[in-house]
């Protein structure tokens, strides 16, 4: 989070950011749809700025008849002005021009929008470079698409928080999605093919000023061709406030003393420029605020808005608390987790009055009459070697005639979590756990999640198991669903899991294993691996001949001070086939269970869909394929799988340029969604793109997600345990929608929380040097995906010492030729040819304000940086 852009003091008082403070044709108060504007100032009354919204029932009978449209709004990260609602029907979104326009909704709110008239849509030269016309993509991999299980992070010895991955928690689950992504945050931005910002805020006074691409339509307008254009609207109607309405930021005075408001109220500007600046009032500020101003000029404060008024350019807010100093870790962090609505708050004593009381706490003995007893069967955890919520667990018990008993046993929270209790209430609020860096923000009370209900070795545990008789090649001849109890053996970590895969016929010295039961032998657990193994690399093999998709993207993992809690290094997470094992068998579970529920009630079954990605933007990246002269096929999932794949070879180039495209792919793919199966009429939308299966949900990791807790209460009713839960196909859809926001919440808390640690990294250890490969180019800047750290960036000619660039169109392709000053007199000027794909070398560097870092292009030929292959990592991890 950077401060606030100093120059916005230097606006007349009163004139929101992104309207220009010059008043046009119309006055400030018009409408944009409006010439003539309603709110003639009557005397004494202010005059409006914005709208009065439309009543409810004009708003349903305007739905209903097609005369408005409703989606959610993202405003541009980097172009605060320009904000965008999906078009229904997946054609190039529908442009909200201008805080007027936003009607005083924010980011990520449920919106009910009116179309201005032809004449007044956006309109994008042909010829223009910087097609920002989708803005503000986050890129939203499911995880599905991604891969799942992602190691913890090693936060070496750190107190008591989880050391955790950056769990590819993407909005999807496990990899289903077909990314796993975590760089987003510090990605968050435009995400259109020539372009990709990715660093907040460049909106400051070295930011290259070029004309803005898009202009209203002029009268002779018309006659451009109609893909030119750009559906305009305006706000009408806020059906759902998503946005928290919270935000961090900065406390300032106001510019004229002598105003009646500056004796009640100070201003507070938010690091997030799509948030107004608040005013609030001054009984919340600090005592001494007015008096010492500038003591508090890098203390963050929480503020929220709790009112905006028709007649205001500001809301009105409360000042919530300060939180600390920017650019520190835990205050930064709490801002995060408050702007998102994350709950981190200590458990109320009503809710831990739930879990059982008398502890140690044992099994009652009549739960073994009611479930199948595992307690000598050979299973264990594979998990990140710092986890403490053990979801899930594995067995795989070879048969006489050479086919194998595998089994995935999930830890049963539904048996401590009771339907209705102030527990299951909490829960589903949540709705699912947040993993930041330093440390996990729990969906359940710690006794849960570490103890009583994580698979911990040489303990009995309650279970839901997924059984199958498996042929070697991963053919299910069989399956069994119930509820069990079992006894891991040992706690596997993914590296121990690895070293096995590795070894397959060297014994492992015990000195390099976690301890294993006596009833069973470190050969035991190597072979029931390996055998697991061998059927996973089949399943796979199979998912993706059946045409699954998979874009692997590049996520960092750190190594933090266990003293300060500072990031000492980072490097790219490596995924591999102890990875891949686990998340096998995990889909597998999924889908086996996402069947038997929908089979059984094909009413309630809460399931995963995948949307196909948008058409529009995937029609822009096979254009953009066609003109890099790229051999890619978007037909399908996999082909598109296929042709990353196949299109690149191994050497270092082609891997990045592999990296760069996967990049670029994600893009246009949507979020996979949970959704009640009642609700939705067409059984095609049920499908999943990125796994390419007709159904999909998620069952393995209760202690994390509450959708997967809802999913054990219906399989249980499925099975006959019990009642089927007591909800009608709405009320589950809601709980469905709620688990969205609160899964893409999560996601983007996580991002930031990476984005937050990597920009402290920088601003410790830097400047870093690395490789990067160009994804965009502008007229006056480029952006880069920087292939050490796996971040992207936009490099400003202004900011480098040349003496002159030049962009120019070779075909269809865009290029920036860049002309080097020379570093001594009588030198030759180097002269630089920047295009897509362009292998270059960066510097990334701390800037003076709080956690802003730039990057900059170190000029051709210096020393300092090798070649791609020579080069060892700043703190270890493969580098493409």
């Amino acid at each position: 989070m950077s401060h606030p852009d100093c120059r916005l003091n230097l606006r007349p008082l009163g004139t929101p950011r992104g309207v220009s403070s010059v008043v046009g044709p119309h006055g400030v108060g018009a409408s944009p749809g409006d010439k003539k504007s309603k709110n003639k100032s009557i005397r004494g009354k202010k005059k409006s700025i914005f709208e009065t919204y439309m009543s409810k029932e004009d708003v349903s009978d305007g739905l209903k008849r097609g005369t408005l449209i409703q989606g959610v709004l993202r405003i541009n990260p980097k172009k605060f002005h320009e904000a965008f609602i999906p078009s229904p029907d997946g054609d190039r979104d529908i442009f909200i021009d201008g805080v007027v326009a936003r009607n005083r909704a924010l980011n990520g709110d449920l919106v009910v929008v009116k179309l201005l008239p032809e004449e007044q849509w956006k309109v994008i030269k042909p010829e223009s470079n910087d097609k920002e016309t989708e803005g503000a993509y986050e890129l939203d991999l499911p995880e599905e698409l991604c891969g799942s299980h992602l190691p913890q992070q090693s936060v070496k010895g750190y107190g008591d928080s989880p050391d955790v991955i950056i769990e590819a928690q993407f909005d999807d689950s496990d990899s289903e999605d077909g990314h796993g992504n975590t760089q987003n945050v510090l990605v968050d931005g435009v995400k259109k093919l020539s372009v990709c910002v990715h660093d907040k805020g460049k909106e400051d006074a070295d930011a290259p000023v070029t004309k803005d691409e898009s202009t209203s339509m002029s009268q002779d307008s018309r006659a451009l061709p109609e893909k030119s254009l750009q559906r305009s609207a305006k706000v009408v109607y806020i059906l759902e406030k998503k946005h928290s309405r919270a935000a961090t930021g900065f406390l300032k005075l106001l510019a004229d003393k002598n105003s009646e408001l500056f004796r009640k109220y100070a201003l507070f500007s938010p690091s997030d420029h799509r948030v107004p600046r608040i005013y609030v009032p001054l009984k919340d500020c600090p005592q001494d605020f007015v008096t010492r101003p500038k003591d508090y000029t890098n203390t963050l404060f929480i503020c929220r808005i709790v009112d905006w008024k028709e007649d205001s350019n500001f809301a009105l807010g409360q000042l919530a608390k300060s939180l600390g100093q920017a650019g520190e870790i835990e205050p930064e962090t709490e801002g995060i987790l408050t702007e998102y609505g994350v709950d981190f708050s200590d458990f109320s004593s009503e809710v831990l009055d739930c879990l059982p009381q008398g502890l140690p706490w044992t099994i009652p003995p009549e739960e073994f009459s009611k479930r199948r007893d595992l307690r000598k069967d050979c299973i264990f955890t594979i998990d990140p070697s710092t986890a403490r919520d053990l979801d899930d667990a594995l067995s795989c018990k070879p048969l006489a005639d050479g086919n194998f008993e595998v089994g995935v046993h999930i830890a049963d929270v539904s048996y401590f979590v009771p339907e209705g209790s102030p527990l299951d209430k909490v829960a589903a609020e949540r709705a699912t756990s947040v993993y930041l860096v330093q440390k996990v923000i729990p969906m359940l009370p710690r006794l849960l999640c570490e103890e009583l209900c994580s698979l911990h070795p040489l303990t009995d545990k309650l279970t839901f198991s997924v059984i199958w008789t498996l042929t070697p090649e991963g053919k299910i001849l069989g399956e069994w669903f119930g509820r069990t109890i079992i006894r891991s053996c040992t706690k596997l970590s993914y590296e121990h899991a690895q070293s096995m895969i590795e070894s397959p016929t060297e014994k492992i010295p015990e000195k390099e294993l976690p301890p294993i039961s006596p009833e069973h032998t470190s050969e035991e657990v190597h072979q029931a691996v390996l055998n697991l193994h061998g059927i996973a690399k089949e399943l796979r093999k199979q998912r993706f001949v059946d045409g699954a998709l998979r874009l692997d993207q590049l996520k960092l993992a750190f190594t933090l001070d266990h003293e300060t809690g500072l990031p000492q290094g980072c490097h790219i997470y490596e995924y591999r086939d102890s990875n891949k094992l686990v998340e096998e068998f995990m889909l597998l579970a999924n889908m086996a269970v996402a069947h038997k529920t929908h089979r059984t009630f094909p009413e309630h079954a809460l399931l995963r869909r995948h949307p196909p990605p948008q058409t529009k933007m995937l029609n822009d990246l096979v254009e953009f394929c066609e003109q890099m002269g790229l051999p890619m096929d978007f037909s399908s999932a996999g082909a598109l799988n296929e042709s990353l794949t196949k299109t690149f070879g191994d050497d270092q180039y082609s891997l990045a340029r592999k990296e760069v495209l996967t990049n670029m792919c994600s893009r246009p793919m949507q979020m996979a969604l949970y959704f009640c199966s009642g609700v939705l009429q067409d059984q095609t939308q049920f499908r999943h793109y990125a796994l390419n299966v007709p159904l999909y949900t998620h069952f393995t990791s209760p202690i994390r997600r509450f959708a997967d807790v809802l999913v054990h209460r219906l399989l249980a009713a499925a099975l006959g345990y019990g009642e089927l839960p007591d909800l009608e196909s709405e009320a589950l859809q809601k709980q469905a929608d709620h688990c969205n926001d609160r899964r893409m919440a999560s996601k983007r808390v996580q991002e930031l929380s990476t984005g937050l640690f990597f920009a402290i990294l920088v601003k410790e250890s830097g400047p870093l040097e690395s490789e990067a490969m160009v994804l965009g180019v502008l007229n006056q800047a480029f952006d880069v995906l920087v292939l050490r750290y796996g971040v992207q960036k936009r490099v400003y000619c202004n900011a480098l010492p040349l003496r002159s660039h030049h962009f120019q169109k070779v075909g269809k392709k865009p290029e920036l030729t860049l002309v080097w000053e020379p570093e001594a007199e009588g030198q030759e000027q180097v002269q630089q040819v920047v295009t897509i794909f362009s292998l270059v070398e960066v510097v990334l560097q701390a800037e003076t304000t709080a956690l802003k870092y730039s990057a900059i292009l170190k000029r051709p030929g210096t020393e300092g940086l090798l070649g791609l292959q020579d080069k060892e990592p700043a703190a270890g991890g493969p580098q493409a």
